[in-house]
């Protein structure tokens, strides 16, 4: 199975897209920092980027318990900062890209082959992140968090869109990471062998600002 934009989510994603879960440790401190809690504050227009977590896979499951799906190795998210306000609040940026490797995807539903390709439709997406940790990535009015995975099939190449109105994650300070875990999308359209129902679980670490890493205050 082969993929290549997802997020949202995928991605998510995605992104979706930035890291946390400390109080800050300086009282006029941004939202989100470099240098650690309390830092210097990530600047406006700031480009951050994550991968995968070392070890980890990006899956959408066919259902929240299960392992039946696709399962990627290798992917990262781009959003660029739009606001970052003093802490507490929330930052939020622009997810502009989600990226899957297309070799490192694999798929297990039955009659599927391979992965083709999967792409994240309708970016950019806003993310906020708030120094409780909590990250949303929602479309823009009026659009949808939409997947589309192009599966090879037994009989042949099939197209499956899903879509989601929003994801919710949680950023970590203690890696510097953004977790996903069981984002429900729903299948818009495809055949009988796309899965009615998507879940989306993913780990990205270290979210990073050029070289630095990013905490949330």
């Amino acid at each position: 199975m082969r993929t290549r934009t997802l997020l949202a989510l995928t991605g998510a994603v995605a992104a979706l897209t930035l890291p946390a879960v400390a109080p800050a440790s300086a009282a006029d401190s941004a939202v989100l920092t470099t240098g650690g809690p309390g830092g210097t504050a990530v600047a406006v227009g700031d480009v951050l980027t994550a991968p995968l977590a070392t070890g980890t896979a990006a899956t959408l499951y066919s259902s929240a318990t299960g392992t039946s799906g696709i399962s990627c190795t290798s992917s990262q998210f781009t959003a660029t900062v739009t606001d970052n306000p003093a802490a507490p609040g929330t930052a939020t940026e622009s997810l502009t890209a989600h990226t899957f490797a297309s070799g490192s995807c694999t798929s297990n539903v039955l009659g599927v082959t391979s992965v083709t390709s999967i792409t994240v439709n309708n970016v950019p997406y806003t993310t906020s992140v708030a120094s409780d940790g909590t990250v949303t990535v929602t479309p823009a009015s009026g659009s949808t968090i939409q997947t589309t995975a192009v599966l090879r099939t037994l009989l042949g190449s099939i197209t499956c869109v899903y879509q989601a109105p929003s994801l919710t994650g949680t950023a970590s300070n203690t890696d510097n990471s953004i977790n996903f875990a069981n984002q429900h999308f729903t299948k818009t359209s495809g055949s009988s062998l796309c899965f009615a129902n998507g879940y989306f679980t993913a780990k990205y670490a270290p979210v990073t600002d050029g070289t630095a890493t990013v905490t949330v205050n």
